[in-house]
């Protein structure tokens, strides 16, 4: 394999394919969050909290990402090269885990490994074409987890990035799954 070429699992005809399905994947994960979830007061609560840190993290990364204009290194970008999808993962955890029932959390885990992932392949062959520092980069930075010191990045959190963006839609949505959990925990748990 080219130092250019991306790695990845997924043939390219079944990435471009599933890609097309992320949305409609997330509103089947949100009516089968919606009717199967049996989320206690507890569970909600620290559902949330778990949830929080992926949030956050999103929102740093909206606030850096200038998609397709340069290569983003800065903020979470100097430590993983997709904080958007390690947030969208995290925030996952915690509304699974806020859920209380665990078929939920493997079909999100199903869903990220066969849609996400995929997509994720896509987006960087994109930006391998896009960017002729992206190999290097992507060399020094690992794609999920960061288990590597941060490489420099200068650019600084930018709240007009984040609302150009649109992750503001992202936190909305989170709110209102928080509320959904809450008010049903509230009155179908019997407490």
């Amino acid at each position: 394999m080219s130092a250019s070429a991306p790695s990845t699992f997924f043939p390219k005809p079944y990435a471009d394919f599933v890609a097309k399905l992320r949305v409609p994947a997330g509103f089947l994960l949100l009516v089968a969050f919606a009717w199967f979830s049996a989320p206690t007061r507890e569970s909600a609560l620290l559902g949330t909290l778990l949830s929080l840190p992926g949030l956050l993290l999103r929102g740093w990364a909206a606030g850096h990402l200038r998609k397709d204009s340069t290569l983003t290194t800065s903020g979470p970008y100097a430590f993983i090269r997709n904080p958007l999808y390690a947030g969208t993962l995290l925030v996952a955890a915690g509304m699974a885990y806020a859920a209380q029932q665990w078929p939920l959390a493997i079909l999100f885990g199903a869903v990220f490994l066969l849609v996400y992932l995929p997509a994720i392949s896509l987006e960087e062959q994109h930006l391998r074409d896009l960017f002729p520092n992206f190999p290097d980069y992507a060399r020094r930075v690992p794609l999920l987890i960061p288990y590597r010191g941060r490489i420099p990045g200068t650019r600084r959190f930018s709240f007009s990035q984040y609302l150009y963006n649109r992750e503001y839609e992202a936190t909305i949505g989170f709110l209102i799954g928080i509320a959904f959990l809450f008010t049903k925990a509230h009155f179908f748990s019997g407490s």
